[in-house]
Parts: C-alpha cells; sequence; structure tokens
C-alpha cells in the first residue's frame, strides 16, 4: 500500500517545474559560494594613526600595521580629533595614538566584533609579540608553544562546511514537507486520499520517505562538492554523517508534516516553519558558542536537534571521532525524530 503513494509523492516533484531545479541546484550554490564568505575573521580593519613622537620605534610600529594582512592602513594623522572625524565617517576603524612613548587604541564599537578583535590584535602588535603567528596561530616566540591538534592549518572552511550540511538539510527536507499537505488542502486532492482506507501512519510515512532520500541526495552532492572544490573530507567515517543526516531529516521532514496538518493555507504553513527555522538555528550553537548564551537560552539546546547535529558532524568531520564519540547526539537526534515522527501521524486528521 505504501508503494504506489510513494510512487505518487515522486510523481508530483518530477512534475513540478521548479522542485526538481531546486533539489539539485540549492546544494551546489550553498556549498560553492558560502564558505567563502560566512567566515568570522576580521581583515581589512582600517587604521588610522596618530604619531606625536615621530621617533624610530613608531615608524617601525607604522610599518609593521601597514605589513600586516589583517590591517589597512589609513594613514596618519595630525591630531587625535581629526582621527576622530574618520571614524564618525565611516572612513576608519581604530585610532592608534603615539605620545611620550604610550599608546591609546580607541576602537569603533558599532560593530562589536570588530572592534574588539582588531584592538585585540593591534595590542598584540604594540606589545612586541610576533604578530603573524599570533593571527595565524603557527608559533609562539618564547617560553610558549602551540599545538592544533584538529584543523592544524585553522582552515575556517573546515569549520564552516558541516554547519553549512545543516542548513541544506534543514532547509530541504523542512520546507518541502512543510508545503507538501496543505499545498494537497489547497488543490482539494487531499479529499481523495481522506475517503481512502490508506491508515494515518502508512500516508505519513509515505510523505517522509522521498524526504529522506532527497536527503541523501543533498548530503552526498554537498560531500562531494566538499571534496572537489575546497579538497575537504571528512576525517571520521562518512557512513556517521550520513546517518547524523538521516535522523536530521526524519526531524524536519516530521516538523515539517505537523505544520501542514495544523496549517490551512501554504502562507500561513510557511511563516510558522520559518519561526521554527530561525529559532532552531541561532540558539543552536552554529554560529555563536552555547556557553555564552544565558542559562535560560541553554538549556534550549537539550531539545534542539540543529544543536545536536552540528556537534556531532564537526565531532566526525573535524576531530575524526567514531560511534562512541557522537553517541549522545545519535541518541538525542533519534529520540527527538521518533517523537516528532509520532506526533506528524497523531496529528494527521483524515477528517480534515
Amino acid at each position: 500500500m505504501i508503494g504506489p503513494l510513494i510512487r505518487k509523492e515522486f510523481l508530483q516533484i518530477r512534475r513540478n517545474a521548479f522542485l526538481p531545479r531546486l533539489i539539485v541546484l540549492f546544494p551546489i550554490i550553498i556549498m560553492c559560494v558560502m564558505p567563502w564568505v560566512m567566515q568570522m575573521e576580521v581583515k581589512n580593519i582600517v587604521v588610522d594613526v596618530v604619531d606625536i613622537d615621530h621617533t624610530v620605534a613608531s615608524q617601525r610600529l607604522i610599518q609593521r600595521i601597514a605589513a600586516s594582512n589583517y590591517f589597512i592602513f589609513g594613514g596618519q594623522r595630525a591630531t587625535y580629533a581629526e582621527a576622530l572625524k574618520d571614524i564618525e565617517k565611516g572612513k576608519a576603524d581604530i585610532i592608534l595614538e603615539i605620545c611620550d612613548g604610550r599608546y591609546l587604541i580607541a576602537a569603533n564599537a558599532v560593530n562589536g566584533t570588530k572592534g574588539s578583535l582588531g584592538s585585540s590584535y593591534l595590542s598584540q602588535i604594540v606589545a612586541g609579540s610576533d604578530e603573524a603567528s599570533y593571527l595565524e596561530e603557527k608559533s609562539w616566540e618564547g617560553s610558549v608553544a602551540t599545538l592544533l591538534l584538529y584543523n592544524k592549518h585553522q582552515n575556517y572552511k573546515l569549520f564552516m562546511i558541516p554547519a553549512l550540511l545543516a542548513i541544506v538539510m534543514m532547509l530541504m527536507t523542512g520546507f518541502m514537507p512543510t508545503l507538501n499537505i496543505v499545498g494537497e488542502k489547497e488543490a482539494g486532492t487531499i479529499e481523495q486520499i481522506n475517503v481512502t482506507p490508506v491508515a494515518k501512519w502508512a500516508f505519513i510515512l509515505a510523505k517522509l520517505i522521498p524526504y529522506w532520500l532527497i536527503a541523501l541526495f543533498v548530503i552526498s552532492v554537498c560531500l562531494l562538492l566538499a571534496w572537489l572544490v575546497y579538497g575537504i573530507t571528512p576525517a571520521g567515517h562518512v557512513g556517521l554523517i550520513y546517518l547524523l543526516a538521516m535522523l536530521l531529516a526524519m526531524f524536519f521532514s516530521s516538523l515539517g508534516l505537523i505544520i501542514s496538518n495544523y496549517s490551512d493555507t501554504m502562507q500561513q504553513a510557511i511563516l510558522v516553519m520559518w519561526f521554527f527555522v530561525v529559532c532552531l538555528l541561532l540558539l543552536s550553537g552554529l554560529f555563536t558558542p552555547t556557553r555564552s548564551m544565558p542559562d535560560w537560552a541553554y538549556a534550549t539546546t537539550y531539545v534542539n536537534p540543529m544543536h545536536y547535529f552540528i556537534d556531532g558532524v564537526r565531532t566526525v568531520f573535524i576531530r575524526g571521532g567514531g560511534v562512541v564519540a557522537v553517541a549522545h547526539q545519535l541518541l538525542a537526534l533519534a529520540a527527538i525524530g521518533l517523537v516528532t515522527g509520532c506526533w506528524a501521524v497523531m496529528s494527521y486528521r483524515k477528517n480534515s
């Protein structure tokens, strides 16, 4: 009984002029474009220098700033007030004032991340540390040595690609099922299913299986592009990445069907799904460490499948962790996915 229903779902997807193109092009665009722009590194910081001393040491310091890959030397200004005008006009990010052998660093904190990290970088140069080794984290001069166990070349793409896998899986296996049942409600075809003896669990399972297969295709495309375009391959077993992805797909496809069951129009379903997607994404630890959140916000990570997936896939992808290392994430994703799957079956009403 499930076979014909699954075939019906694939026929609906194939006959849609937009969905097949979306399934193919979306992961390609995300993997080929986003790793280049989704970086937390702060570069191109414009520095204005107010050199009152005009000594050899101050000139050497200015040369080191100008030679840095992280700073853009904005030029020397005669007074602090003149440099501050550049800050107010957006032409500079940091002011370095050198007076009587003392240094004043003033940063534009409108962009807090750029201001704090930029002033920290500049402080290291002023303090006389090896700027290149500090920023690139390759080695330290002196008694301190740094040993990088994972991501030794500090390649930010290696850190972000597992997160992009989560975003692709969330959007592809979340929004498409959300529009499925509610789309049939608007078209009127759902009534033909409701008068048949098809069990609710069979109907919902037939809705979920196509999107699980689409998830396998999407994750394969993403891993292939990561290897072909960036030369990045998982340090751990690729099978664990597929397992984590399928458990995440089970949750989001079930969540999409739950929202679709309770929605009457596509607009309502999209807005509700978008609400959950934004909350799950921002509270997952994708962009900021979860331990930096307030206690009440950190408590939400215990029921956030995106948090478990990102943590688990980064463990496998970067650290090369095995089943034991991600057992907690696998169990949590399986439990959350099972609950939402059962909810999707129970929330479907054949008399709707």
